[in-house]
């Protein structure tokens, strides 16, 4: 009878997981072999303030969890301790967040994630967290959009100028 729980108790946390991989916008996969504690607390409570869940879990559970998710690419970087980040709204926090952190503590690695469905390597996730946020890229989207009239608006008053004097 022990053994049908255990089994219902993993096909829930199996499901669930499935779940949250079709539902992320950002999925990133890590190894934190090597952080002690404190890093993992520190680790844990940024992505807890950017509002992405983190978990370690057991390759195995994910593997089944990604075939239900139509994400077995993902499998190729389930080796050795995995930790996951999950967001369901922000597509670059998790790997932001996870890049920067890799940076100052070199035991924690990147293996890969899906963003927007779409299954990315450790390099790509890299260079995904490179990128500026939402609002730094619609900021110098802005800005784009403004020079032509700025400088519209400087000619018109050089000429206004120059015909006064």
């Amino acid at each position: 009878m022990a053994n049908a729980k255990i089994i219902q108790g993993k096909q829930a946390a199996v499901e669930e997981i499935s779940v949250k991989l079709r539902e992320s916008s950002c999925t990133v996969v890590a190894d934190y072999r090597g952080l002690n504690v404190k890093q993992v607390t520190e680790l844990r409570k940024t992505l807890r303030e950017a509002g992405i869940e983190f978990q370690v879990l057991k390759n195995s559970i994910l593997r089944r969890a990604t075939a239900g998710a139509q994400l077995s690419e993902m499998d190729s970087v389930l080796t050795g301790p995995t930790a996951i980040a999950f967001s369901k709204e922000d597509a670059v926090a998790p790997a932001k967040i996870l890049n920067d952190f890799a940076k100052k503590n070199e035991a924690l690695k990147l293996k890969g994630g899906v963003v927007e469905g779409q299954f990315m390597d450790a390099v790509q996730i890299k260079a995904i967290a490179d990128l500026p946020s939402r609002e730094g890229l619609l900021s110098m989207l802005l800005s784009v959009l403004q020079a032509p009239v700025r400088n519209f608006a400087l000619a018109v008053k050089a000429v206004a100028e120059k015909q006064e004097a």
